[in-house]
């Protein structure tokens, strides 16, 4: 019971979170609100027993990368930004969008037959005597270790990038 309600308080947060992110004129009211989201994912993880997610995602997400949007958001001159129209009359591709993701989820929860046979094929798999870390750690450097290593070294460019586009400016 008690699951029950911690996981509708959790998804709650991460509609409404997700809402306010979108619908929001100020951007610093949209960060909040996307931190809200985050918090509420990351209490999902805790309510799955995925502890090391849960502390990834508060730490990473919420502690670190949220912190640097609203930075860049205050560093930004957004009295200019204001004036500038970005979605100028794109309302029918945002509803042809929403229109597709939905016809998509419609047809995977309702009329899928390949779907289907693949859910219900799929095997119990047995409990690792290894903690949930340690699994996620075993198959994260064996199985997805080049992956692994190119996001590192995106988010390395991506930091270099961002000082060298900063030193211009100065």
């Amino acid at each position: 019971m008690l699951d029950t309600v911690l996981f509708y308080s959790f998804a709650t947060l991460v509609l409404g979170g997700g809402i306010f992110t979108i619908t929001r004129r100020s951007p610093v009211h949209s960060a909040i609100a996307l931190i809200v989201a985050l918090l509420g994912v990351a209490g999902l993880y805790l309510l799955q027993q995925a502890e090391f997610l849960f502390a990834v995602q508060i730490v990473l997400y919420v502690g670190g990368i949220m912190l640097l949007f609203l930075f860049v958001i205050m560093l930004v001159n957004l009295d200019d930004a204001e004036h500038v129209r970005e979605f100028n009359r794109q309302w029918a591709v945002a509803l042809a969008a929403v229109a597709a993701v939905g016809a998509a989820g419609f047809y995977i929860f309702h009329g899928g037959a390949a779907v289907h046979h693949v859910v219900y094929r799929l095997e119990a798999v047995p409990a690792a005597a290894v903690g949930n870390t340690e699994a996620l750690a075993d198959s994260l450097f064996s199985e997805y270790l080049l992956p692994f290593e190119l996001v590192s070294v995106l988010l390395l460019v991506a930091v270099v990038g961002s000082v060298v586009m900063a030193k211009k400016r100065i």
